[in-house]
């Protein structure tokens, strides 16, 4: 088979299937991993597909920025699971913080706090959820807010986390990429998750399956710097094995 027939046979399993492994068309064509890669390469600069870890998809990759009110009708349903698992992991007498996102507003819905609860968050809405329970202290940090996620980012905001140490972090993400690592579509927002984690003794990432091999404008960290995704049924097989190879703890709910 020549480079225009391997061509042809790779788009074609990609209009059947929506997305294609490097491995598994080598198998097929009897070629080399090296040889695949390279015709994906060519494919996407002609704008024929997208490159994604380990192989190609039809759907852009690429997260943008949308509203918390559009963002909120998307996957409610697995949202709904990975906030209530992530809400049983708060302790009785805890200092959490809790991020920005629709995730991890579901999450502070399902808190029930056993004693006192601190939480420290960047995001408005969460502050606003978590404030009807009369034994949780909100600590809700200032700075530039986003309309777009009601949370606030940017100096101010970084600087006031320097006085703080908490047990964990709830971190909502807009894209896992096992090459590129964790993302969010904001910049300055990465920047505060980064510091975020850096005071904070565990990283728990609260993400639904669509998040997977998809990449943000804004990088947060490697996945040396999380101890554990939350996340549903979903998780495409391939990205749960290649996060696993890479020692992540995932849960899968």
């Amino acid at each position: 088979m020549n480079s225009v027939e391997r061509h042809q046979f790779i788009l074609k399993r990609l209009q059947e299937k929506g997305s294609i492994h490097v491995i598994d068309l080598g198998k097929e064509l009897d070629v080399s991993t090296v040889t695949i890669r390279k015709d994906l390469k060519l494919l996407e600069e002609r704008q024929m597909l997208f490159r994604t870890h380990g192989g190609a998809t039809l759907n852009n990759p690429y997260t943008i920025d949308r509203s918390v009110i559009e963002k909120e009708k998307m996957q409610s349903e697995e949202k709904a699971l990975i906030a209530a698992t992530a809400a049983a992991m708060v302790e009785p007498n805890d200092s959490i913080i809790i991020a920005s996102g629709t995730t991890v507003l579901a999450m502070a819905r399902h808190i029930h706090p056993v004693g006192n609860l601190t939480v420290v968050t960047s995001a408005l809405n969460v502050a606003i959820e978590l404030n009807r329970h009369q034994h949780v202290e909100i600590l809700q940090l200032g700075g530039m807010m986003r309309s777009t996620s009601a949370s606030v980012a940017g100096p101010y905001a970084e600087t006031i986390l320097q006085d703080f140490f908490c047990s964990k972090l709830f971190l909502g993400v807009d894209g896992i990429d096992p090459d590129f690592g964790l993302t969010t579509t904001n910049g300055m927002e990465a920047h505060l998750n980064r510091k975020m984690i850096e005071v904070t003794q565990k990283t728990i990432v609260l993400a639904d399956s669509t998040k997977f091999g998809k990449r943000g404008f804004g990088r947060i960290c490697g996945f040396d710097e999380i101890d554990e995704i939350i996340t549903d049924a979903g998780i495409p097989p391939h990205m749960l094995k290649a996060l696993e190879s890479m020692g992540v703890k995932v849960t899968v709910v």
